[in-house]
């Protein structure tokens, strides 16, 4: 959220006219003590997440770690080329369907 220059004077000038000028220096006072406390309040809330979550990041980026070494070592290619070499060389291979002139395709009841 961004306010102009115009927008902050205006919010200045109505803040006079409601409380007058002899007011501001505590209103200003309290509103820092204010901030200053949901600050605290949120830096708070932020590390007592932390610590009871166990930082999940780290365990995040193990598991994918994991899972980046696991993935090094699969090649399936290793397998396909396994699995063609133990098929008897001595088959011929089947043809296409669309050359099969025996292949009816599939049967709708």
């Amino acid at each position: 959220m961004e306010l102009s220059i115009g927008e902050m004077a205006l919010i200045a000038v109505a803040i006079v006219v409601l409380f007058g000028p002899d007011k501001l220096p505590q209103i200003a006072r309290d509103l820092g003590a204010g901030v200053r406390k949901m600050r605290g309040a949120v830096e708070d809330i932020k590390t007592e997440i932390m610590k009871e979550t166990d930082n999940p990041v780290s365990e995040i980026k193990r598991e994918i770690e994991k899972v980046k070494d696991a993935a090094k070592d699969f090649n399936p290619m290793k397998d396909a080329q396994s699995d063609i070499l133990a098929d008897s060389p001595n088959e011929p291979p089947k043809p296409k369907p669309s050359e099969d002139e025996t292949y009816e395709g599939p049967v709708s009841r």
